[in-house]
């Protein structure tokens, strides 16, 4: 909906402070004691002469484990990031013994050996012939003390495979699909202890590992559990498990909470997402109602990433006018005005070309929407209007795509025409749902219409022709980041933010829970629209530098700064999002 804000030209500010929790944070560094390792102290680990195979003591096999498991983190620490996404899992003290010098004992890590991504100082320490050796009798008795264990004690069984778990949850990599940030769980000489008593008592309480997957582990009641138990529970859901799918969920919601930080928030909708798939009560038309297009403006007047998409659809539009042309007749096509806040701002910018020998006129023609009042739209903008010294004109049409031409639009000669999609294209089916495709004939009729400037802004959300597990890994991914900026702009405890979020679970479930045309949030990344308005015949119209640097001065104008705002200019386009995580994308075409 191309709506954004109350307020004029200069009204514009952004508040709160950064959540410095966000496990999205690709700046977040491995903090902990294994930050003061140094090679003495892997040396040390090294060198330690193995003790006789045998029985030990609880204590001292803790201890052992201990420092096994720092190691394994510490060598994981100093690894470069793209070889680890291309090589095998994380070095383990459970796992088979491996040499630095380029030789390993299990297939599955001679690549990763060869790589010379791992050729680092502390590899080249550890290349003397002796150490190697060391290093291989210290893997060999840790697992001659595995071995030790009696199989045949349930307790012992029991409690290895718990530890198996907890190194598991603490060197797994919990990585988004744009694999931008991965976030790892560090935990001090205290917490281990502590955490290896838990594991050993007989009553703790877990988000148990799903029953349809053997391969998830859970220690603890974590948000990363429950966001790796919402995805088994849409593969449960995908491959008609139900019951499996239902016990999962219930699982989850012990964990999440409407009124808890940004990770609960977002567990607790998205579960709920999920099980009115499970039940099959979602209504499609509740995304057209009254309280949710209220709740969508909030989210355009309080939101950054939102707010500057409709802004950079203005500068882009100004850009198109002449310099020299004394009188100047802008004609904007607008497909879903909503409260036109977009135009407040425009208006404003428009008001300050006009100089006392040029006059500017804006006309503006909008579609017929039944959720709005958009005679008191046109009237609030006409009085706006004439405050400003900005001739305007409001007209509001009832027309089918089919329909759309230059002559039902009653052009005049000498009107500049622009065409603005601020989120309205994402909600027409394509060729996915319908052979109609109404989202590439929109495109080609207003290709018609030979526009000087067409405004494209969209959510960056690769959410149409994904498949279902893939659309909720998606939906969980952009939601999160979305409710972690909230935080950071509306207190929790104001009721406007109750109703933002609860109109962004209506699009989270419409996205998950509907298929076909019921699913009207059929959002696309960037590279598929640039796809689509090429193929409409459309070229890229590069957003000036100056553009870029106009919404960075707005985003710092807040007497409250917050660095977890991000704007970025690539590919024709300039992205907004929050902490690596992209929002929003606005685009201009001709």
């Amino acid at each position: 909906m191309a709506s954004g804000f109350s307020g004029g030209y200069s009204d514009f500010s952004i508040s709160g402070s950064m959540n410095t929790r966000s496990v999205n944070d690709p700046r977040r560094p491995y903090m902990s004691n294994l930050a003061g390792m140094d090679s003495d102290v892997s040396s040390q680990m090294f060198n330690r002469r193995p003790e006789p195979t045998g029985k030990r003591s609880l204590s001292e096999f803790q201890q052992h484990f201990q420092q096994q498991q720092q190691l394994a983190l510490y060598l994981r620490n100093v690894k470069q990031r793209a070889s680890y996404q291309q090589n095998a899992s994380p070095i383990s003290p459970l796992s088979p013994p491996v040499d630095f010098y380029g030789h390993s004992q299990s297939p599955d890590i001679s690549s990763l050996s060869s790589n010379s991504a791992y050729r680092i100082p502390i590899f080249q320490q550890l290349r003397q012939h002796q150490q190697q050796q060391q290093q291989r009798q210290q893997h060999q008795h840790v697992n001659n003390m595995i071995l030790s264990a009696k199989p045949e004690a349930p307790a012992e069984k029991n409690m290895m495979h718990r530890l198996q778990e907890l190194e598991k949850a603490l060197l797994d990599d919990d990585e988004d699909q744009n694999d931008v940030v991965a976030a790892t769980s560090v935990v001090t000489n205290s917490e281990w202890s502590d955490t290896i008593q838990r594991l050993i008592g007989t009553d703790h309480t877990t988000v148990s590992p799903s029953p349809a997957s053997s391969s998830s582990s859970c220690s603890s009641p974590s948000i990363i559990c429950a966001k790796q138990s919402l995805t088994e529970a849409a593969t449960a859901i995908s491959e008609g498990k139900l019951d499996i799918a239902n016990e999962i969920l219930t699982r989850v919601s012990k964990v999440s909470n409407k009124q808890g930080t940004a990770e609960e928030r977002l567990m607790a909708y998205m579960c709920s997402a999920l099980k009115t798939r499970l039940n099959q009560t979602e209504n499609p038309q509740d995304l057209y109602g009254k309280d949710h297009m209220a709740s969508i403006q909030m989210l355009y007047e309080v939101s950054p990433c939102f707010k500057l998409g409709f802004m950079a659809a203005n500068l882009a539009i100004l850009e198109a006018l002449p310099d020299d042309e004394n009188n100047v007749n802008l004609h904007v096509i607008d497909f879903d005005i909503g409260q036109a806040g977009q135009y407040i701002h425009l208006l404003h910018a428009l008001a300050a070309k006009r100089t006392a020998n040029r006059v500017i006129a804006l006309k503006i023609t909008t579609f017929l929407d039944y959720a709005t009042d958009l005679k008191a739209v046109g009237d609030g903008l006409k009085v706006l209007a004439s405050k400003v010294g900005v001739n305007l004109s409001f007209r509001v049409m009832n027309l089918n795509i089919n329909d759309l031409n230059i002559g039902s639009f009653g052009l005049e000669v000498g009107e500049i025409l622009a065409v603005n999609f601020a989120f309205r294209l994402y909600k027409l089916p394509d060729e996915s749902v319908s052979t109609e495709n109404l989202r590439d004939e929109l495109l080609r009729r207003v290709k018609n219409l030979s526009p000087k400037v067409v405004t494209l802004v969209e959510q960056e959300m690769n959410a149409n022709t994904a498949s279902f597990v893939a659309r909720v890994n998606e939906t969980c991914g952009y939601y999160g980041a979305l409710f972690e900026s909230l935080d950071a702009t509306v207190p929790r405890n104001k009721p406007e933010r109750v109703k933002i979020e609860e109109g962004l679970s209506r699009k989270m479930s419409n996205s998950v829970a509907c298929e076909g045309r019921d699913r009207v949030e059929r959002c696309e990344v960037l590279g598929k629209w640039r796809a689509r308005m090429r193929m409409a015949g459309f070229e890229e119209k590069r957003l000036s530098q100056k553009l870029g640097e106009s919404l960075r001065v707005k985003l710092n104008s807040g007497t409250r700064v917050n660095p977890g705002f991000t704007i970025k200019e690539e590919a024709g386009g300039i992205s907004f999002g929050w902490m690596g995580r992209t929002l929003t994308v606005a685009s201009a075409w001709r």
